[in-house]
């Protein structure tokens, strides 16, 4: 496993982890070949808290991504 997915794998508690939505999508594809997988994980890691998006979709809602 990369370096990248243990530092998302952080708890919660801790405060969401700041990441582009570039880099959360690169560290997934690096664990799943699976694109509904990633999507899937991306979604339900911004829901539950797990991570903030930086960057150009910082105040955007994945629902808006469509």
């Amino acid at each position: 496993m990369s370096s990248a997915a243990v530092t998302l794998q952080t708890p919660a508690a801790t405060g969401p982890h700041p990441c582009t939505l570039l880099e959360l999508v690169r560290v997934l594809s690096e664990i799943t070949d699976d694109e509904h997988e990633v999507v899937a994980t991306v979604i339900h890691m911004l829901c539950s808290g797990s991570v903030r998006l930086i960057g150009n979709f910082r105040d955007s809602r994945p629902e808006d991504w469509v």
